[in-house]
């Protein structure tokens, strides 16, 4: 077959932080395919063709991405950050297990990106650099006491967290109960990062301890980062800076 599948990350939010492997690649796409606002980052020019469509639908939009490289297009699925992290590539690995047998043989790449968690985690300072884990706090493809027990688990295996999706208006009350459950489970005044719509013009960055923060402090554009009992917070210079040491106490 003539077409294929490109699954990009166009990074957090920066046009800088998009990888010039995924710029190269958008400049042979014929068709880019893509949630409304990760589509609209993509500029027009002749010869391509922009499928936009909403949030819930990404089965039906990695189904279009295939039919149409198997039609001979040169179609790029994009996502934000990542697209191996709560993005798309997932969803066109299973679109692809259960469609034609002929999308099989289609040439299928996965660019990554710069997820919002590594950028934010940047921007803080080194939060994550020991052992750590994502949870995208969203219910709406896991039940809720799926969520419930990883955060119990993580904070009892001590990990740094970040977690994606933490307060949307449709559920306000999920955040609340998440830091209620790390109350609990850590004990301590650990620091927590509210780091929303990192490197964009909207960026807005908090450090606060566990005890202080609160869920009004996160929406659907902020990555929150928490971090382990041995992160450490520098309060000595122009802005905190957080990390966790890589070495841990035998």
């Amino acid at each position: 077959m003539t077409g294929w599948v490109a699954i990009a990350g166009l990074g957090p939010g920066a046009e800088a932080l998009v990888t010039p492997e995924v710029t190269a690649t958008l400049a042979e796409a014929t068709d880019v395919v893509g949630y409304i606002p990760y589509v609209a980052r993509v500029a027009e020019r002749p010869g391509l063709t922009l499928h936009a469509s909403d949030n819930r639908v990404e089965l039906d939009r990695a189904r279009h991405a295939l039919e149409m490289a198997a039609g001979g297009r040169r179609v790029v699925v994009v996502s934000s950050g990542d697209p191996g992290v709560f993005a798309m590539a997932a969803a066109v690995f299973e679109a692809l297990e259960a469609g034609a047998p002929e999308w099989r043989d289609l040439d299928i790449r996965v660019l990554p990106g710069i997820t919002a968690m590594l950028a934010a985690a940047a921007r803080a300072g080194a939060p994550l650099g020991h052992d750590f884990c994502a949870i995208n706090l969203s219910d709406n493809l896991k039940p809720w006491a799926l969520i419930e027990k990883r955060l119990r688990l993580a904070a009892e295996a001590d990990f740094a967290m970040a977690f994606y999706n933490p307060r949307s208006k449709a559920r306000p009350e999920g955040f609340a109960r998440v830091l209620e459950l790390l109350r609990e489970a850590c004990g301590d005044d650990r620091p927590v990062i509210f780091a929303r719509a990192v490197s964009t013009p909207e960026e807005r960055l908090t450090v606060v301890p566990l005890t202080e923060a609160r869920p009004e402090m996160a929406d659907m554009r902020t990555v929150v980062l928490v971090g382990s009992s041995l992160t450490r917070v520098l309060r000595d210079g122009p802005r905190p800076l957080v990390y966790t040491p890589r070495s841990a106490p035998e």
